[in-house]
């Protein structure tokens, strides 16, 4: 079973022993960042540093001139990344023996909110997260379209994994994040992360309903949950706050954006990348749900993409809906959190993958190599080793 671990450059670039450390976990393969959001990130084992902050999200490769002239463009990374970071630390992991896919995260960029507010989704209450570009803009569209294809497609990589490539919402962390107080559950989080910007007010409109009435719906249906009341979870619980009509009527608007951008940004992919070059994105199977898995149709993105990258932090549950389809040749990777600290279980790692095998995982991700102690990284090489073996 195919294993690959993701990588940040600055785990890489200026370690000379960090190619073989990680090539030698039992990899065949890395997701290394080539676009990537802000961050704060431990580097246990570099020579030079122990914590890494990124700023700001940012191409860490640059950018060539097809922005020039453009109002929303990518940004340069700083010193956490300088030069093409991308390129110095894929050159070095491929000598190393390992396949380079890039890791891009796509619609989830803070600084884009903050100096063009105007992308932002905006919710039922006036209130914008500059943190989460709304996917129904032409012009935001474009500028994701132009950056998956650019960041996906860089010098020596076999694939790409696709990150953020769909709706964002109220989830995001946050420095002193405060939002904890009031359990939204998945009925709260869908309502508080319809979007009601110009061009989804726009699109509301074209599926027959009145915006001003439908985020009037949205506030009046949150105030038990504001209340305290619990939410129910699932679509038969947004229903109930929200009413069956407007629910799926603004579902249908939300599903269809995030269907056709995924289409073009694909294609867009597909237009610069050589032949055999690997697209896949990171996915929710149910495609009402928000943030860096964004939710899909599993039938429809499997006859868009080669492939989806899960999240079983929670379970590996959501892998069948994906296996379900059967589409022959179709990657279905899930992806565990290996770093004790952060929550995941590297302990468990061998019974987790052969469940997910079991389910109908074909290849195996792990988060994440630079961010993870001696000890895991240790757990998780004997983990591989033995899955090779049985």
């Amino acid at each position: 079973m195919k294993a690959s671990t993701f990588v940040y450059p600055w785990d890489v670039n200026g370690d000379p022993e960090a190619p073989a450390r990680i090539a030698a976990l039992g990899v065949a393969q890395v997701t290394l960042a080539a676009a990537y959001h802000s961050t704060r990130a431990l580097t246990p084992r570099h020579p030079r540093h122990r914590i890494v902050t990124a700023e700001h999200a940012a191409v860490l490769y640059p950018a060539d001139d097809r922005w020039a002239g453009r109002e929303l463009r990518p940004y340069a990374a700083g010193a956490w990344a300088p030069g093409d970071a991308f390129g110095e630390a894929a050159a070095a992991l491929a000598e190393a023996g390992l396949d380079v896919h890039t890791w891009v995260v796509l619609a989830h960029n803070s600084r884009l909110g903050a100096e063009h507010p105007d992308t932002s989704v905006v919710n039922a209450y006036g209130d914008r997260y500059p943190w989460a570009p709304c996917i129904a803009q032409p012009a935001t569209r474009a500028y994701l379209t132009d950056l998956a294809a650019e960041a996906a497609v860089r010098p020596g990589a076999r694939g790409t994994e696709l990150e953020s490539l769909g709706w964002y919402g109220l989830q995001h962390l946050h420095a002193h994040d405060k939002t904890g107080g009031i359990g939204l559950g998945d009925a709260g989080q869908y309502l508080m992360a319809l979007c009601f910007c110009p061009s989804c007010r726009e699109g509301y409109g074209r599926h027959g309903l009145d915006a001003d009435r439908l985020a009037a719906a949205v506030r009046t249906a949150l105030e038990p949950v504001w209340q305290g009341a619990p939410s129910d979870g699932a679509w038969p619980g947004i229903e109930k706050l929200l009413g069956e009509t407007l629910a799926n009527t603004t579902r249908a608007y939300r599903d269809e954006t995030a269907r056709t951008l995924q289409e073009q940004a694909v294609a867009a992919v597909r237009a610069a990348a050589p032949d055999g070059f690997r697209v896949l994105l990171h996915a929710d199977p149910v495609s009402y749900h928000v943030g860096a898995n964004p939710g899909v149709d599993p039938a429809h993105i499997l006859s868009v993409a080669d492939g989806v990258v899960v999240p079983c932090a929670g379970g590996t549950g959501t892998l069948t809906p994906f296996a379900r389809q059967e589409r022959e040749g179709a990657v279905i990777a899930a992806n565990f959190t290996v770093v004790s600290g952060m929550g995941g279980s590297p302990g468990t790692l061998a019974a987790d993958a052969a469940e997910a095998r079991r389910l109908g995982a074909t290849e195996l991700r792990l988060y994440h190599a630079g961010l993870a102690s001696d000890g895991d990284l240790d757990t998780v090489r004997s983990a591989l080793a033995g899955l090779r073996h049985s």
